[in-house]
């Protein structure tokens, strides 16, 4: 029997994933085919069924990867000495997919399907209150720390850092003109007044 070395096949799924993101972006899930993902990810139908058993298994898998992307960034914030720092890093973790703005149009994409989905809601749900519990926890330590203001409600602060990231998905979606990435300084200057970061800049 082959045996199936696991770093390959998580490559090749990455890669499945990465091609159809940029599909589902620009053309919708119901005007992509699997053709489409298939010629972008340069692969056969048949390698594609391999890892996946149709489209709407490969839409659900992007955002599970992105529940596991950023379950592993904010392990990586939580053993961080400076919780403030580890939070900037974090949002600019979760813009970063708007390097290419087509990419807001998944965010439209994933709204419409979740309405139609119940077990993709129930995904978006987790990974949205795994994230904000994540940025919450990381609030308290800045606190506690003096890094922000002690007296910041960190749960109904987690709900504006989210908010305030996203508005740059959103904003992006409409203004073809709006250069998203250039703006996270912006956001960082938003989110430092607004939580009464100490010592803070703006600067990326």
């Amino acid at each position: 029997m082959r045996t199936v070395d696991p770093d390959r096949y998580a490559a090749r799924r990455r890669n499945i994933l990465d091609a159809a993101a940029g599909c589902f972006a620009r053309k919708g899930f119901d005007r992509t085919t699997t053709a489409d993902i298939c010629s972008t990810a340069g692969i056969s139908s048949g390698s594609l069924f391999h890892y996946f058993p149709n489209k709407r298994a490969v839409f659900t898998a992007i955002f599970e990867q992105d529940g596991r992307d950023n379950a592993a960034q904010l392990t990586r914030a939580a053993n961080a000495p400076d919780p403030w720092a580890a939070l900037l890093e974090l949002v600019d973790h979760l813009v970063r997919p708007l390097t290419d703005c087509r990419n807001s149009g998944l965010v439209v994409e994933l709204i419409a399907q979740a309405g139609r989905d119940e077990e993709l809601a129930t995904l978006v749900a987790r990974n949205d209150r795994d994230l904000r519990e994540g940025i919450a926890a990381l609030l308290g330590k800045a606190a506690e720390q003096g890094r922000i203001d002690p007296g910041v409600d960190a749960e109904r602060a987690a709900h504006w850092v989210l908010g305030l990231a996203d508005a740059l998905f959103s904003r992006s979606g409409v203004a073809p003109d709006f250069d998203a990435l250039d703006q996270v300084p912006t956001l960082r200057l938003i989110l430092s007044r607004y939580l009464g970061a100490v010592g803070a800049t703006a600067e990326r």
